[in-house]
């Protein structure tokens, strides 16, 4: 099985920055995406962004050109860089990883979800 752990939510005033980091453990065999989805009260969980284990990214539009997801395959983190935050970012923010880990002597896939971690901007 595999864990995720995220970090670096917390209260920022608006065109503040925050980073979150997630970092993946356990049975890893290989993580093909990496992403970050954040829900508001009320509302659905939607996409923020994800990344391939080659680097390439896809960004919902509502923060094209203020986040940059990034990651560390060695380390099997991504991060969030979140940049010129608005109040309408204040959600609880989940990493999502997808890959195949180890289940005895075979390799599965898996699409893991850590517990969240929340961010909240203030105007």
């Amino acid at each position: 099985q595999v864990q995720l752990v995220e970090s670096g939510g917390g209260l920022v005033q608006a065109g503040g920055s925050l980073r979150l980091s997630c970092a993946a453990s356990g049975s890893i065999f290989s993580i093909n995406f990496m992403g970050w989805h954040r829900q508001a009260p009320g509302k659905q969980r939607e996409l923020v962004a994800t990344i391939t284990s080659g680097g390439s990214t896809n960004y919902a539009d509502s923060v094209k050109g203020r986040f940059t997801i990034s990651r560390d395959n060695a380390k099997n983190t991504v991060y969030l860089q979140m940049n010129s935050l608005k109040p309408e970012d204040t959600a609880v923010y989940y990493c999502n990883a997808a890959g195949k880990y180890y289940s005895g002597s075979y390799l599965r896939f898996g699409d893991y979800w850590g517990q969240g971690t929340q961010v909240t901007v203030s105007s």
